[in-house]
């Protein structure tokens, strides 16, 4: 158990945004064909080799072939053209390689000879003042990684999702990184998830209060119309979450049940935690869009209320003026012989009378509720 603690201490990763990688060198002009490249380096037991230069993916492995360890390269959305070169060096699959330059891939969990390609859908919570109809809530993005048996190729896709404090982490442990590219690839999925926690948390925040405003008495009409846009939005986000998170539970599965020669023993062990999360979550966005679909249902039944009453009030009131509408229409007809045309006190009488029955009526309607 300690040394669960220990190895989740290492690759847990801060939930501050990080904005762009940067290089461990002081890295000079890029060549134009590198330019995806953010981070390259060759690992020997646990320890990063250091060299005179920044190290070309060619460079790196010709480096591990001669004297051992393995290669860890980061890309950020790189082009067709600039990954040609790499994955023709480490032997890339190319209907992997499509996926990994196209991106707007599905999690997944795929084997091509003795590579494995695992895609993660990045999550991250936008913080906003206030929720509308029209608030961005969450940003999607992707990382995708080619392990080998030395070697370890990350492409990333996204404005956020660096895996930059991550490397740093594991610099500092190089028990965990003498284990080889399949501890990268843990660190990866374990960052990944804990992203999936972070964010499941401020949208629980967002639903509460979504949730205390619906039901909170008094609420206009224009309100509870507000209110379904503002719903419905959040259900679109957590929507995309689901997308993210309900196919890679079954990559963590495999990754933590199946032996895999790709796979460090003693790191395949701690997949289960990670899958044990990605299942956690899971249950958490279902939970979400159930809530959210009886929230929407309450307020659209709310809102069907309140039009209800607005219609008993107008049928009320138009019920009450019928009164001396009718009597002013019979008088208004201009005959000869009518009752009480010439009588004293026949106007004055017929406006009490209609008076009367129109307060009858009113006070009749209010005491069933209709006014």
């Amino acid at each position: 158990m300690s040394m669960i603690r220990d190895l989740r201490a290492v690759v847990r990763p801060s939930r501050a945004s990080v904005r762009k990688d940067e290089c461990a060198y002081p890295a000079p002009q890029a060549p134009a064909a590198l330019s995806a490249v953010v981070d390259c380096a060759v690992y020997r037991d646990g320890v990063r080799v250091r060299t005179p230069h920044p190290l070309t993916p060619q460079e790196a492995m010709r480096l591990v072939r001669r004297d051992g360890g393995f290669a860890w390269i980061g890309l950020h959305e790189p082009t067709e053209a600039e990954f040609a070169g790499i994955a023709r060096e480490f032997g890339l699959h190319p209907l992997a390689v499509e996926d990994a330059v196209t991106a707007h891939q599905r999690p997944k969990l795929e084997r091509y000879d003795d590579t494995l390609f695992t895609v993660f859908k990045t999550i991250h919570y936008l913080d906003h003042d206030k929720l509308t109809a029209n608030s961005e809530i969450l940003e999607t993005g992707e990382v995708m990684c080619f392990t080998g048996r030395d070697f370890i190729v990350t492409v990333r896709h996204g404005g956020k999702g660096s895996l930059r404090t991550l490397r740093h982490r594991l610099q500092e442990d190089p028990e965990l990184l003498a284990k080889g590219p399949s501890a990268v690839l843990h660190a990866i999925a374990d960052h990944v998830v804990d992203g999936y926690i972070a964010v499941a948390d401020a949208l629980q925040g967002d639903i509460d209060e979504v949730e205390t405003e619906v039901f909170s008495p008094g609420r206009s009409s224009t309100a509870r119309g507000t209110d379904a846009g503002r719903i419905y939005q959040l259900k679109r986000e957590v929507l995309a979450f689901k997308r993210a998170v309900s196919p890679l539970l079954r990559p963590m599965q495999l990754l933590s049940e199946r032996p895999m020669r790709l796979i460090d023993p003693d790191i395949q062990k701690y997949f289960r935690d990670v899958a044990d999360h990605v299942a956690r979550v899971q249950e958490q966005v279902i939970g979400f869009d159930e809530l959210l679909n009886s929230i929407l249902q309450a307020n659209l039944a709310q809102a069907s209320v309140a039009q209800n009453e607005d219609m008993r009030k107008i049928t009320s009131w138009a019920a009450i003026i019928a009164v001396p509408t009718m009597v002013c229409g019979v008088y208004g007809m201009n005959f000869d012989h009518m009752p009480e045309l010439k009588w004293k006190y026949g106007y004055p009488m017929v406006l009490i009378i209609m008076a009367g029955i129109c307060l009858g009526i009113h006070r009749t309607l209010k005491r069933n509720g209709w006014l």
